[in-house]
């Protein structure tokens, strides 16, 4: 159990959530991991999240059967839920407890990588959840470039320290920064690096 994480883990709304989801995706057998704010609770510090983020492998071509599947199970947050999901890649789901779940349809290699190299993590005696790993998790917080984001690699860094594979996270961050055209998210990574580690 990471440090700070309560004892009555089990009973809180989101990882009541967060089990319901995974316990649906591991049955239908489709792979997946947990990021966001419940990823960063493993690897960096305990903080308030209010919603569920996680990553779904689909690839292109299969978007339909999770689509379709999920929207019979989960109730959508929004009226037009399945073309939403169809045009940008994204369900907005609800669970049964009402909590927040939005769920990315994976397409590119990172994703697909990222899943597969997630692994499962006890947060209490009754929920363990899969996420993704420290290294990614870096990846992704970068990418998105906000200030909370910069906060939360800040933390996994200070909390991870040189467990952090540096030049993987680079790698990874190189060709997703080229594509968005902000190459100044790696120097900013690096010196945040430097600063820290």
């Amino acid at each position: 159990m990471a440090p700070g994480i309560p004892s009555n883990t089990a009973a809180n709304p989101l990882f009541t959530a967060a089990k319901e989801v995974q316990d649906f995706l591991v049955k239908n057998g489709w792979p997946f991991c947990f990021i966001g704010g419940l990823a960063v609770i493993r690897w960096g510090e305990m903080r308030i999240t209010q919603d569920i983020d996680l990553c779904l492998q689909c690839g292109f071509g299969n978007e339909e059967t999770r689509i379709s599947s999920l929207l019979s199970h989960f109730s959508s947050r929004i009226s037009d839920g399945e073309n939403f999901a169809r045009r940008y890649r994204v369900l907005l789901l609800v669970a049964s407890n009402h909590v927040a779940i939005d769920v990315t349809l994976s397409g590119i290699p990172f994703e697909v990588e990222m899943i597969q190299r997630a692994s499962r993590f006890a947060f209490s005696d009754t929920c363990d959840l899969i996420t993704c790993s420290a290294d990614d998790l870096v990846v992704l917080k970068a990418f998105a470039d906000r200030t909370r984001d910069w906060m939360d690699v800040e933390t996994i860094v200070q909390r991870q320290g040189d467990r952090l594979d540096q030049r993987a996270i680079l790698s990874r961050l190189q060709p997703l920064c080229e594509a968005k055209e902000q190459p100044e998210i790696i120097k900013k990574l690096k010196r945040l690096f430097q600063t820290i580690v």
